[in-house]
This record gives C-alpha cells, sequence and structure tokens, in this order.
C-alpha cells in the first residue's frame, strides 16, 4: 500500500467522507425526531408513528460502522503486509488513538442504536418496552454526531501516526 499513496488519501478520505454523512443524519434526526405532541393516546395505550428519524439512524449507524470497519483495515494493513509486530512498544500513540476510536465508536453506537430503535413505529400496547411509548430526549442524538466526529478523528489521526511510523 505504501506504493499508492494516493490511495491512502482516498481511504482516509472515504473515511471522513462516512463519518460527514454519519453526523449530518444524526443532525437530521435531531430535527425530524418525534415530539411530545406526536404520541397519540387510546385511554390507556399510546402510539407513536415511525417518522424519518429511524431511516436517519440507521443511516448513520451504517456509515459510522463502515468507517471503522475501513479504518481498522487500513491501520492492520502494514502490520500484516510486512510482518511488523502489531503491538510494538514504539506503537504507542497509534494504539492509543485505535482505542480512543474504539471506545468512542461503541458509545456512540450504543446511543445511536438505542436511540434509533425509539423511533420505530410503536403501535397501541406493542411500545418500545413494556408496552410503553419512548421518545428520544433532546439533544441525543447531537451528543452521538460529536462521538462520530470524535471516532473519525481518533482514527485518522492512528493511520496517520501509524504510518509515520512505519515510515521512519
Amino acid at each position: 500500500m505504501e506504493k499508492h499513496p494516493l490511495r491512502m488519501v482516498l481511504l482516509c478520505f472515504l473515511i471522513l467522507c462516512l463519518g460527514l454523512i454519519a453526523s449530518s443524519a444524526c443532525i437530521a434526526s435531531e430535527l425530524k425526531r418525534p415530539k411530545d405532541k406526536d404520541v397519540k393516546f387510546d385511554g390507556k395505550l399510546c402510539h407513536l408513528p415511525q417518522n424519518p428519524a429511524f431511516i436517519l439512524g440507521v443511516c448513520a449507524c451504517v456509515c459510522l460502522l463502515t468507517a471503522q470497519i475501513i479504518g481498522n483495515t487500513v491501520i492492520a494493513m502494514p502490520f500484516c503486509s510486512r510482518g511488523n509486530k502489531i503491538f510494538d512498544w514504539k506503537q504507542r500513540v497509534p494504539r492509543c488513538l485505535l482505542l480512543l476510536s474504539w471506545i468512542s465508536f461503541g458509545t456512540a453506537a450504543t446511543l445511536l442504536s438505542v436511540a434509533t430503535s425509539m423511533n420505530q413505529m410503536q403501535p397501541y400496547g406493542k411500545g418500545w418496552l413494556d408496552g410503553e411509548c419512548y421518545i428520544v430526549r433532546d439533544g441525543v442524538y447531537i451528543v452521538a454526531a460529536a462521538l462520530i466526529f470524535t471516532t473519525v478523528m481518533f482514527i485518522l489521526g492512528s493511520i496517520m501516526a501509524t504510518r509515520t511510523r512505519i515510515s521512519k
């Protein structure tokens, strides 16, 4: 992969674009999520119709997962192709950034998947949890967007630190 530096630039650009798409989808989900007035009551039972925030949340989850997979593949490629040790002590910075990317990825994916699942249609008597209707709180998707951005920055930082260490 070192023979084609343009390939590395394109992969980093792809990771960045996927992160921007996921963050944008989160911001759009925040704007389109259901509000309190959208919940309909029929006596004791409630109903919440499906809305565009569900599809946007799924799109954000898929883009985030794809960016994480591509980033980890790009980070691991030099170690597999050259026989380098993945856990070399000289690789502290890339490993720390990779660990931080996984922590922020896990937090963002959990937050995003739970919020997205709440935006599915919740029919009467079959709500999101225990037959009750739940809606996503204000700012949940904004926090997920910030975590997605953080994840992408950690991935790109780890890629750059790995490439710098290997080329030396």
